[in-house]
């Protein structure tokens, strides 16, 4: 068969047209991965459910059935319940999760619960590590790093070592035996160094 050459400029313009089509189709696997990213590193918003953060059970809902009367903390993520993407881009969006009996609640936290059921920012205030611990006898959070406590009871106030402030707390909602978040964090989540405020309050 015989061989036709095409002028250089059909070449040249059909070369163009299909790096254009590549990228008129990329662009919005691109957008949708970007908008994914900052869906998952956003703060939690208002309506997000949680799901286990770890462990067998990873990325299940978690349900009020989950939470036991003062027992240990469960580490959570929100997650929009619409496109399902969980807000674990970012560790500041890890949540602690736990039930307290409403008798032992301060006012404040009274109304920031479902039957009981508090969420707490998993960050300590003091260097920013994992709050991990549960003191079954004092019914408090307990810090690994440093010693730091907090009573969930009343607003993870800081009742022991070095955390010069309250771990940000999530008020909560219930639809239709769903938790989810009816706001987001009432102060800043994590540590600050000096004179700077990383995480934007």
């Amino acid at each position: 068969m015989k061989k036709i050459d095409r002028p250089r400029s059909t070449v040249k313009r059909r070369d163009t047209l299909k790096a254009i089509l590549g990228i008129g189709l990329g662009l919005p696997l691109a957008k949708r991965a970007a908008s994914n990213e900052a869906a998952m590193n956003a703060p939690p918003q208002i309506g997000d459910v949680f799901v286990f953060a770890f462990g067998e059970r990873e990325g299940e809902r978690i349900g009020p059935d989950d939470l036991s009367t003062d027992a240990r903390q469960i580490f959570a993520y929100p997650m929009d319940p619409a496109t399902g993407v969980i807000r674990k881009g970012s560790r500041l969006n890890q949540v602690l999760l736990l039930r307290i009996d409403p008798a032992r609640l301060s006012e404040r936290m009274r109304s920031r619960s479902v039957d009981g059921i508090l969420a707490y920012s998993a960050v300590c205030t003091h260097t920013g590590c994992d709050v991990a611990d549960w003191d079954a006898e004092t019914l408090r959070f307990q810090c690994p790093c440093h010693d730091s406590q907090f009573d969930p009871a009343d607003g993870a106030r800081v009742v022991g070592g070095p955390a010069p402030r309250p771990l940000a707390s999530l008020p909560l909602k219930s639809e239709n035996e769903v938790l989810a978040a009816a706001g987001g964090f009432d102060g800043p989540v994590g540590f600050q160094q000096p004179g700077l405020d990383p995480f934007g309050f």
